[in-house]
């Protein structure tokens, strides 16, 4: 083996071995989870603090947990901004009024709150080794979850994201 490998990486044409392998499920069943937003509401303003995201995922058997908990945490904060801050408003012709980058709000690393993942250990007889997959999961749970934080906090249900101050505000003054 040790010869078939150094052949193919130095002598030959200086091509290496290589293999793709995928795996497809049509009996495995989706991924689970549970998400938990904490934040702090100013009445005043209409700002939403999100101070800490925890989400339990049920991904089966997690074949690369480390990978597995870094897909979840980097989910959870993309999609905050989706819940708080990122938004994309229109004119009336349907032209986008935000025309520079530097105009999207996007979540900075300083601003983060306090993530928290966990895998929750089940065993999915379908798929590879007992694994799901992770995959969009960590999208889903976010904005829900902060707009049940709000409602509880505040006592308004909030149903259009993102919660930007001002239509928080808006909510939070019957306007």
């Amino acid at each position: 083996m040790s010869e078939v490998a150094l052949h193919s990486l130095h002598t030959e044409d200086q091509r290496q071995i290589m293999a793709i392998a995928s795996h497809v499920s049509y009996e495995s069943p989706p991924p689970f989870a549970a998400q938990f937003a904490e934040v702090e509401v100013d009445t005043e303003t209409g700002q939403v603090t999100v101070k800490k995201l925890v989400m339990a995922v049920d991904c089966g058997t997690a074949i690369n947990p480390q990978t597995a908990l870094g897909q979840i945490d980097g989910g959870q904060v993309q999609a905050l901004g989706y819940a708080i801050c990122e938004e994309m408003p229109y004119d009336e012709k349907g032209s986008l009024l935000t025309r520079r980058f530097g105009d999207y709000r996007i979540y900075q690393a300083d601003e983060m709150p306090e993530v928290e993942s966990i895998l929750v250990p089940t065993y999915e007889p379908s798929g590879p080794f007992g694994a799901k997959a992770v995959a969009e999961i960590p999208m889903d749970g976010v904005a829900p979850a902060v707009a049940n934080a709000i409602a509880h906090a505040t006592g308004k249900r909030i149903r259009a994201l993102p919660f930007t101050p001002e239509r928080v505000w808006r909510e939070l003054k019957g306007k």
